[in-house]
């Protein structure tokens, strides 16, 4: 048994760098609260162990006294003296025991309270190795993969992947995985640390590559006018495993931002998407006018009839109809990831759609002024295309607003006598 924890102790201070007085002090706890729970129930013990040699003994702890009641507790003076001259009523004394039988029970707790140790000490050797690197990509190798059965009948099962990162192990879970990927034992992969483990039998670190911090940390290392501030990521949209879309702004004039991204040749992003598993990657100039910015974002498509609604923060616009699939994108994705980049809402219709909207307006404007009898189709054309398309707008119009605005003076007087006609009939200004 000595030969055995002196193996250990070594073992531990040397690979481990725990020291070796701690372990004794923990293996010793351990064996203590073992016994005294099991065969030795009911005695105070206690253990030391040779830091040397590794050589274990055990006590009895004994309340010495003239006459003995419990005899797991007490010990009578005169025995107490054969083990210790100086032994007296009231006092205690330690009466060695045969470390055997402590029993199997305590021989466990001394295993158990090894591997609780180097646990613990590995995971506080981690949280002052790598809390300074949380929100950091870290890089690790596959060392074993967990297979589960879903919880679905008859789903897939999932994977969930154990890395060495450094001498601890990472966890990267399926639901942080880029959809579709997989990887075998032996590879390197580069992920970002999420956390730390919190719990004694989490892996150390816990590891993600589908949330969007992931690319922009990533985008960080792999281009440097990102990572030196001279060009910023303003805005960021990402859906895992499809399309990530980045909106880029330079403070430096000489710099163009998304040439900056790209590369020579598109050379950079294609080392970035690469490290994404293939998921695309859209760099877009960033811009305070929400127009252009919108015109930014579907590029090569080009956006018309943009009409923006800012108290409901809606963009409503048209495309070609031939482009629209790729705005809305599959499952509409595309549409989304926009939506998100810009934080507007968007409303999206074809050129063919809006064109009859527009006709539609028209023919309706048309019937509504229809009510000013004696005033012409080429009045109310007129009317129309200076933004009057109901009676009702007429209120407060003048002669001299109308003649202003286009029509001859012999027709804007036409038309105010006509509506007041009209207002005075139906009551329309009450």
């Amino acid at each position: 048994m000595s030969q055995q924890i002196l193996a250990v102790l070594e073992y531990l201070e040397k690979e481990k760098g725990i020291p070796r007085a701690e372990m004794i002090r923990t293996i010793s706890d351990a064996v203590v609260l073992a016994a005294e729970r099991g065969v030795n129930a009911g005695q105070k013990l206690e253990v030391e162990i040779n830091p040397r040699t590794g050589a274990l003994k055990a006590f009895a702890v004994l309340d010495v006294v003239d006459s003995v009641g419990d005899t797991r507790r007490e010990i009578h003076v005169s025995k107490a003296r054969g083990i210790d001259p100086q032994a007296c009523i009231g006092g205690r004394i330690r009466q060695p025991i045969d470390p055997s039988f402590l029993g199997r029970i305590a021989a466990q707790a001394a295993r158990q309270a090894i591997n609780d140790s180097v646990r613990d000490f590995e995971r506080t050797r981690v949280c002052s190795e790598f809390e300074g690197h949380v929100g950091k990509i870290v890089s690790g190798i596959v060392r074993r993969k967990e297979v589960y059965e879903s919880k679905v009948a008859g789903g897939r099962p999932f994977v969930d992947y154990i890395l060495e990162v450094g001498k601890v192990e990472g966890l990267l879970a399926q639901r942080e995985m880029i959809p579709g990927e997989e990887f075998r034992i032996g590879d390197s992969v580069r992920a970002l640390l999420l956390s730390l483990g919190e719990r004694t039998n989490d892996p150390a670190l816990i590891l993600s590559r589908s949330i969007p911090r992931f690319v922009t940390t990533l985008l960080q290392l792999e281009i440097s006018e990102l990572g030196d501030g001279s060009v910023e990521i303003v805005r960021m949209a990402r859906e895992a495993g499809y399309r990530t879309k980045i909106a880029v702004a330079s403070k430096d004039p000489h710099i163009d931002p998304v040439g900056a991204c790209v590369g020579s040749r598109g050379m950079r992003i294609k080392a970035i998407v690469k490290e994404l598993s293939g998921e695309k990657l859209d760099v877009i100039r960033y811009s305070d006018n929400l127009a252009k910015f919108l015109a930014e974002a579907l590029w090569p498509v080009i956006p018309q009839n943009v009409e923006i609604n800012e108290k409901e923060q809606r963009i409503r616009f048209a495309v070609p109809e031939a482009d629209l699939p790729q705005v809305i994108g599959k499952r509409g994705m595309n549409a989304r990831l926009t939506s998100r980049l810009l934080n507007w809402r968007l409303d999206i219709g074809t050129l063919n759609e809006s064109q009859a909207k527009f006709d539609a307006g028209l023919q309706q404007a048309a019937v509504d002024l229809s009510v000013l009898e004696g005033v012409n189709a080429q009045i109310i054309n007129q009317l129309i295309a200076i933004g009057i398309t109901s009676a009702e707008a007429l209120h407060g119009v003048t002669v001299g607003d109308l003649v202003d605005a286009g029509l001859t003076m012999e027709d804007a007087v036409a038309v105010t006598a006509t509506f007041k006609r009209l207002d005075k009939a139906n009551g329309m200004s009450e």
